[in-house]
């Protein structure tokens, strides 16, 4: 009985935090959407009518905007299939942040 409520317990701290990244990777694709768009616009406004570059500033902005959406893609896959890593994945990045922050705010201190 004991094992189980753990492993339900486990399976509910893996749903949450797979749909907090989810949630998170979501919130990342909006922004770099609307990034996209405004710079964009402000490609087209600054260049105007000046054909070629435009064309090739155009087709590298449409590059970026397939990798990043290609890259999200491959992120929402990895959070599907495998939840448990991802908030393992999380977790290392979260720490190693802070310890870095940590280690460079120590040395500046002294």
């Amino acid at each position: 009985m004991r094992n189980r409520e753990i492993e339900q317990q486990i399976r509910d701290t893996a749903g949450r935090a797979s749909e907090r990244v989810r949630d998170y990777a979501n919130g990342a694709s909006d922004s770099a959407q609307s990034m996209f768009e405004r710079g964009r616009k402000r490609i087209r406004e600054r260049f105007g009518k000046r054909g070629d570059y435009q064309r090739q500033l155009s087709h590298a902005a449409e590059d970026f905007a397939d990798e990043a959406n290609y890259q999200y893609r491959r992120l929402r896959r990895q959070v599907n299939r495998h939840p448990a890593a991802t908030m393992a994945i999380v977790a290392g990045t979260i720490g190693a942040f802070l310890l870095l922050r940590q280690a460079f705010r120590s040395k500046d201190e002294d």
